[in-house]
């Protein structure tokens, strides 16, 4: 479709060919001057009338006006990725019978060539999380955006913890395209279980198996970052910011994601998608937990306590190491949007066939295959062993734990920081706030996996015990209660899953991992760090799960390639 078209008494011609809708001014004398093109997948929507939506909604009706709301692009500034921002153009037709043409035009190609945009989705607000402004940013920014889009949403406001995913668990999901989760990486934590859980049970699938199939979940899910640590949204988005990832959800954009799933005693204990951590990052949150009340400033003044306490734990490592031909934690690539080897890989865990049976025998014959391959034995004193299935990347630290993680390669990075001087350890953490390579020093090392095993020394969890003080004999009983309970509680669970309901207590057994910068005695083991909770097992079996969920996001723009004239 192509017609002339007014802005502010201008004359544009305007045309809708194919992805492209693009508008060209034209002078007194039909000469051409600039061209504004926009392309249909940034068509957020089409209102007849004059109308805008952000900051408040406003209309004009008129008869010959409408407008196009489309997804504008800012430099974020400090941060990697792009801002998006709401962008409207108002137009005048002639008649109102061009008008309706117009709108009528570009709704249609929108349906045409945007098909998986949702339409229906489940929204779960908690209004505890960050300050507390979880369902204030959603009314305020995010609802209107859905409204314009055409989007209907469902929206619980959660009262209690875990409420997510037991809704998840056990309500009837038909009609929704996709979860959104208003929060915090807490609140994601509990959709991810609760879609992950509810796909398993669906399949008849049991999730205590490390090295099972596990079915990828279909219903895709959505952040709105509104809490106290945003780690996921940054690192697959690039930016936190609500309006950007609400625009996201719109456009139904689709980023598969890799997730790690963490066993104990052959019992699925968790899942995590971003940082697993024994020693320095396990001892910062259990102190943190401690002073709450503190807000988001607790987790600086826990590192700087943890790292004056010097600590550093026996620990017994195995893992088996992913193809190095493929990628390298050490590489220097960045897994941004359209990644080459988050692409391969996909390639690689779903083969094209029109036959779905062959398609499931071959990736259940590849994720066979991971439990297969020589192991690597590692085993001495460390300052912290971390997994990551991302990198990890915050405002803090703008390229992360492991730069060169990738999002949905099926693989994670291990890190390994051996036991150093004081100082040493602290340029290691240094050298996260900056560009510098934080593997290129003597004590760290890193690997590319699919798998890991973690146990500790034989005797060194008794050992804990008599370094603070023998317990009682009701503390042993109450500690024996507490993880038979935590057994139980998994078994009957539907999904084999378990979230505290409220942060864990680090158990008797390392009720000294934080004694304090004066403490005489240290501990000899430390808790996981399980994408911000305390675990309760030490000795672990965790295992990647390639590209299991899908996220409403792209991966980080890069702004220098796709878009130099932000630059």
């Amino acid at each position: 479709m192509e017609s002339s078209l007014w802005l502010a008494n201008r004359r544009y011609r305007a045309s809708l060919t194919g992805w492209t809708f693009k508008w060209t001014r034209i002078d007194h004398k039909n000469r051409h001057h600039k061209t504004i093109s926009v392309s249909v997948a940034d068509v957020v929507g089409v209102e007849e009338g004059r109308v805008s939506v952000l900051p408040c909604k406003s209309a004009e009706d008129s008869d010959k006006d409408f407008t196009v709301f489309y997804v504008k692009r800012v430099s974020s500034g400090s941060s990697r990725g792009l801002l998006w921002r709401l962008g409207h153009t108002q137009f005048t037709c002639p008649s109102r019978v061009l008008r309706d043409q117009w709108t009528n035009h570009l709704r249609a190609a929108l349906k045409t060539h945007c098909p998986l945009r949702p339409s229906r989705l489940l929204v779960f607000i908690n209004p505890f999380g960050g300050k507390k402004k979880g369902k204030q940013i959603f009314d305020s920014l995010v609802a209107p955006l859905f409204e314009l889009a055409g989007i209907s949403s469902h929206v619980i406001v959660t009262e209690r913890a875990n409420q997510a995913r037991d809704h998840l668990l056990k309500k009837d999901l038909t009609g929704f395209d996709g979860v959104v989760c208003v929060g915090g990486d807490g609140m994601f934590s509990e959709v991810l279980h609760g879609v992950i859980g509810r796909t398993q049970q669906e399949a008849g699938l049991c999730e205590n198996e490390p090295f099972a199939v596990l079915q990828v979940c279909p219903l895709h899910i959505g952040i709105i970052p509104a809490g106290s640590t945003d780690c996921v949204c940054y690192a697959t988005v690039g930016v936190i910011d609500p309006v950007t990832s609400a625009l996201h959800i719109i456009i139904g954009d689709s980023q598969p994601l890799d997730v790690c799933s963490v066993h104990h005693s052959n019992t699925l204990v968790r899942y995590s998608v971003s940082l697993l951590g024994y020693g320095f990052y396990g001892d910062v949150l259990a102190q943190s937990e401690k002073n709450r009340w503190m807000g988001p400033l607790r987790y600086d003044y826990a590192g700087a306590m943890v790292y004056l306490s010097n600590r550093s734990y026996k620990g017994v490592v195995h893992f088996l190491p992913a193809d190095p031909m493929l990628s390298s934690p050490r590489d220097k690539t960045h897994c941004l949007s359209g990644c080459d080897v988050c692409s391969r890989s996909r390639d690689r865990f779903f083969p094209q066939s029109a036959d779905s049976s062959s398609l499931c025998s071959s990736y259940l014959s590849k994720s066979s295959s991971d439990s297969e391959g020589d192991w690597v034995r590692v085993e001495g004193r460390f300052r912290c062993v971390s997994l990551t299935c991302m990198s990890c990347s915050c405002p803090k630290s703008p390229l992360g734990l492991s730069p060169s993680a990738h999002l949905a390669d099926g693989t994670g990075d291990l890190i390994l920081v051996w036991d150093s001087h004081p100082l040493g350890f602290l340029k290691y953490l240094y050298r996260h706030t900056s560009s510098q390579d934080q593997f290129d020093l003597p004590f760290v090392e890193v690997h590319r996996v699919k798998a890991i095993r973690f146990s500790v020394s034989s005797g060194e969890e008794e050992d804990a015990y008599k370094k603070v003080g023998e317990p009682s004999l009701d503390e042993e009983e109450e500690e024996e209660e507490e993880k038979r309970a935590y057994k139980e509680d998994l078994s009957r669970n539907g999904s084999q899953q378990h979230l505290t309901t409220k942060p864990a207590q680090p158990t008797k057994a390392t009720c000294g991992v934080l004694c304090g910068v004066c403490c005489s005695s240290a501990p000899t083991t430390s808790v996981w760090n399980c994408d911000g909770e305390i675990l309760p097992f030490t000795d672990i079996l965790c295992r990647i799960h390639g590209q299991l969920v899908r996220l409403y996001a792209r991966g980080i723009e890069d702004a220098a390639t796709a878009h130099p004239e932000l630059v």
